[in-house]
């Protein structure tokens, strides 16, 4: 699908990728900051450095004069990488001072940001503050003496929820709160979580149940997960499902809760043929002619109809 950038976006895109004077992309030998956000067995990498001028005497008043980045990904993970640049070169940060740029910074800097390409501006943040630790590890500053608090790193350790992108529980809650996210969709947007297999959306412990956590700590108590809900309307062996039922309940997961991902990314599925435990399905529109199709129908589309209806399920693509 064709993504609507506002005319910056475009441009400072099309300016790094035809290497530009006055653009960033590339690498600083032997950096004063190195960083490295996202990976790209996911399709989104950064690789961020920058070069201080170092004071004499006091390494906090160091201030970052050159920026630069390696990015694997797309229109606006290239364009946010620039704008993190460009909005530190031309504050004249020292490495401290560049902590307080966040996501939305880089999200106005490029004059706005399609809802589901957040995540871009948040890999560009997050890889600053690998860098900015990894500066003051070389130049002996003691961050946590001075009051710096890097959530990012802190939060790296714990248990993981999203094992696609190892987003682990602590990561979660932060950006949750600290991005304001109310939903699911919302949290895939920001920061890719639950994006790929769809599996750690309604498991106990997943994301929904982390967003009542946060959001709603009384009725996260009182309340079923979605999965629970749907666990004591099946029948408890595969056997109680009539083909009639069984179809019914496909299409219910379908509906509810592949579709509308699929269609986020311009893609959709269609429901061909259901032979007993057999669910022949195509990937129509974007998701058709996706590199990873075979990704999405197996590890997203047959696990969640294994978690959700019947563990013998098999998708096979038509």
């Amino acid at each position: 699908m064709a993504w609507e950038y506002s005319e910056k976006t475009k441009e400072l895109f099309m300016n790094a990728v035809q290497g530009k004077p006055g653009t960033h992309l590339g690498e600083i030998d032997d950096p004063d900051g190195l960083g490295e956000h996202g990976s790209i067995a996911c399709g989104d990498a950064l690789r961020f450095t920058f070069r201080v001028e170092k004071d004499a005497t006091d390494p906090t008043k160091d201030v970052i004069v050159e920026a630069r980045y390696l990015t694997f990904g797309c229109t606006s993970a290239i364009a946010s990488s620039e704008a993190l640049c460009s909005i530190i070169e031309a504050g004249k940060f020292t490495p401290i001072g560049a902590l307080k740029i966040q996501n939305e910074d880089i999200v106005n800097f490029l004059e706005g940001l399609p809802r589901q390409k957040i995540h871009c501006s948040v890999m560009g943040a997050e890889a600053l503050e690998a860098a900015v630790f990894n500066w003051a590890q070389k130049r002996q500053v003691d961050l946590e003496k001075l009051g710096v608090e890097l959530p990012a790193l802190d939060n790296q350790d714990g248990r993981v929820v999203c094992k696609c992108f190892t987003a682990t529980e602590p990561y979660l809650k932060t950006k949750i709160k600290e991005l304001e996210l109310k939903t699911i969709p919302e949290i895939t947007n920001a920061i890719k979580a639950g994006g790929a297999c769809m599996s750690c959306h309604h498991i106990p412990g997943g994301l929904q149940d982390l967003l009542n956590e946060v959001w709603d700590p009384q009725a996260a108590d009182q309340q079923e997960s979605p999965v629970q809900a749907i666990d004591q309307s099946k029948p408890a062996g595969a056997a109680a499902l009539s083909p009639y039922q069984f179809a019914k309940k496909v299409e219910q997961i379908i509906d509810e809760y592949i579709r509308p991902l699929l269609q986020r990314d311009g893609g959709d599925i269609e429901i061909v043929d259901i032979k007993d435990r057999l669910v022949y399905a195509q990937l129509k529109g974007a998701c058709a002619g996706c590199a990873g199709a075979a990704m999405t129908l197996s590890r997203g589309v047959e696990q969640q109809l294994k978690d959700l209806v019947d563990d013998q399920i098999k998708v096979i693509s038509v």
